[in-house]
């Protein structure tokens, strides 16, 4: 009977830590799940040891998502390894900073390939269809076609603002026409919030790398 409650009580326990950590999750954007030898499950943001066998549950908080208002984006983990030689080739090839494209994805999809929005985006950059299309991603959730792809519309827009990187990401979530059609950051909630983000993240990427 102390056996059967001892496990009764473990996985309750394990249960609350895991909500606990789930209500902190956006913020981690992912949280670690594995069996330790006593057959206890445990719930934690901090990586086990190396040789244990372990799950990741992850939990986006992408930048534009308005559940994640509550979140410090000064102190959100980077990711700065992730996709390198797909980053830097299309940084070099499009001439955009290669921190901007990490602030980007890490903005649009939590660096998560596979992402998809409710609107239709999809892929490390969020690529629409028509955009696709346009840039000839034949895969979006290809992670090098995906970056090429959104590089080099990032460029493209940067060009069109003449460099402005507000203006350029406010692009990026509303789209051009909306820029220009308000001579500025769109007066949507959204975008201002976006651009906001994305500022962030890029300086942080730049000191990081």
């Amino acid at each position: 009977m102390q056996g059967t409650a001892g496990k009764i009580i473990r996985k309750m326990v394990a249960a609350a830590v895991f909500l606990l950590l789930l209500a902190a999750a956006t913020t981690e954007a992912q949280v670690y799940k594995w069996v330790d030898e006593n057959g206890i499950v445990t719930f934690s943001n901090i990586a086990p040891p190396k040789d244990q066998e372990f799950q990741v549950l992850r939990f986006p908080c992408y930048a534009a998502d308005p559940k994640c208002r509550s979140i410090s984006w000064e102190k959100v983990p980077l990711n700065t390894q992730a996709f390198r030689t797909e980053i830097r080739s299309a940084s070099q090839f499009n001439a955009v900073d290669e921190s901007l494209i990490r602030a980007i994805i890490h903005a649009e999809s939590a660096y998560q390939p596979d992402a998809q929005s409710p609107k239709g985006a999809q892929g490390l950059m969020q690529l629409m269809p028509s955009t696709q299309v346009e840039l000839n991603v034949s895969n979006p959730f290809d992670p090098g076609d995906n970056i090429r792809g959104g590089a080099h519309y990032l460029s493209r827009l940067l060009d069109e603002f003449g460099g402005n990187l507000d203006l350029a990401t406010a692009a990026y979530n509303a789209g051009p026409n909306a820029v220009t059609k308000y001579g500025g950051i769109p007066p949507y909630d959204e975008t201002r919030e976006y651009v906001r983000r994305v500022k962030i993240l890029y300086r942080r990427y730049q000191q990081a790398l």
